[in-house]
């Protein structure tokens, strides 16, 4: 049936171990293993691995694979050199983010694109319809990887010792390519040094028994997203939607305006660039212990006048503080701005700070 409930190849692992399984982007998940403080706390403090098999990945190879790309994705692809990875967005032609996704590059032929997993048929469909007068094959390999985020201060060395590859050679968003196709890249969701895992399906369930024999803490949906927020890294859905653009989200830095082709929606992002933006992401310092939700309005100072809402709030685990990012009216989004947020039937005081709540530690 087109709705039922899909597994990743780890399924069986996770009920194994009697993790909380949940539905997330039609697939049923990990949500936490042994509770989510642990989990968090052993990712910042040592390692964690993750089961993040139900992303998305695309093939674009050919001739023209350097200027399809350019054309849906609002980074330059052709700056970049063969094993490097890059973040950005797919943008439709209000700006507006169809997905955000990183791009791995084989050569000047052939990419990967990580899609996020809610989107994949979306994405898929978007990217044929719009990479179509270019001499260049979208293939869909979701059927062909399993995928595990190794992340963590400690990840490099765990990685040696139980699977036996060296990361020591790569930097920061790079990647290499495995004698048996498996490839490996110094990326992550978390705010903490890793490395993702990307190989068949088998392989991978065979990495992941021999991470749990040495130890390695599992980890769920649970604490990647207190991870990635803490980080200040955005979510599709929470701080990137079809309606809110990179420069909204301020992501701009991810966002090529000088190439010479262009990009869809790059001319929308031109004239919003030049305006000034209506509405931004911010982050949110709370007062008081209470804790703001996705949805939760945010208000003007004096408390009447709705201004926005919040897309992700949490007590931070590491932080010990209530932490939120919101998209408001960009009046009211200098750092320093006093605001208030609705928590049902009271209004709590808080204050637009960065969004990076929490210093990343990668390899640089």
């Amino acid at each position: 049936m087109e709705n039922e409930t899909k597994h990743t190849c780890l399924h069986e692992c996770h009920v194994g171990l009697g993790a909380l399984m949940a539905p997330f982007a039609g697939y049923d998940m990990p949500i936490e293993y042994e509770g989510l403080d642990k989990e968090h706390e052993a990712v910042r403090t040592a390692c964690g691995v993750f089961d993040v098999s139900h992303m998305g990945e695309v093939d674009i190879q050919g001739p023209e694979a350097t200027r399809a790309v350019n054309h849906i994705f609002t980074g330059d692809v052709s700056a970049m050199h063969d094993g490097q990875c890059l973040y950005g967005m797919m943008t439709n032609p209000d700006g507006g983010v169809v997905d955000d996704l990183l791009i791995y590059r084989r050569s000047g032929c052939d990419y990967l694109l990580v899609i996020n997993a809610a989107n994949i048929d979306k994405d898929l469909a978007w990217i044929r319809a719009n990479t179509a007068g270019y001499d260049a094959a979208v293939t869909d390999r979701c059927p062909d990887f399993g995928q595990l985020a190794l992340q963590g201060p400690d990840s490099e060395a765990v990685m040696k010792a139980a699977l036996g590859i060296d990361g020591s050679d790569l930097t920061f968003y790079t990647f290499k390519t495995l004698a048996d196709g498996t490839i490996v890249s110094r990326t992550g969701y978390t705010g903490e040094d890793g490395f993702e895992i990307y190989a068949a399906p088998d392989v991978i369930v065979e990495m992941w028994k021999k991470l749990m024999d040495a130890g390695v803490t599992p980890c769920g949906l649970g604490c990647r997203d207190t991870l990635r927020f803490e980080a200040g890294l955005p979510l599709y859905g929470d701080e990137l939607t079809d309606d809110i653009t990179p420069v909204e989200a301020g992501l701009g830095m991810f966002v090529k305006l000088d190439k010479p082709e262009g990009f869809i929606g790059s001319d929308a992002l031109v004239r919003q660039k030049a305006e000034g933006v209506k509405k931004k992401v911010v982050g949110l310092r709370l007062d008081g212990g209470a804790t703001a939700r996705h949805g939760f309005e945010v208000l003007a100072p004096d408390g009447d006048e709705v201004i926005g809402h919040i897309t992700t709030g949490y007590n931070s685990l590491t932080l010990k503080q209530n932490i939120a990012m919101a998209l408001i009216d960009a009046r009211y989004g200098a750092l320093g701005t006093e605001v208030r947020v609705r928590i049902r039937r009271k209004t709590v005081p808080a204050v637009v700070v960065k969004k990076r709540f929490y210093t990343p530690n990668y390899k640089k």
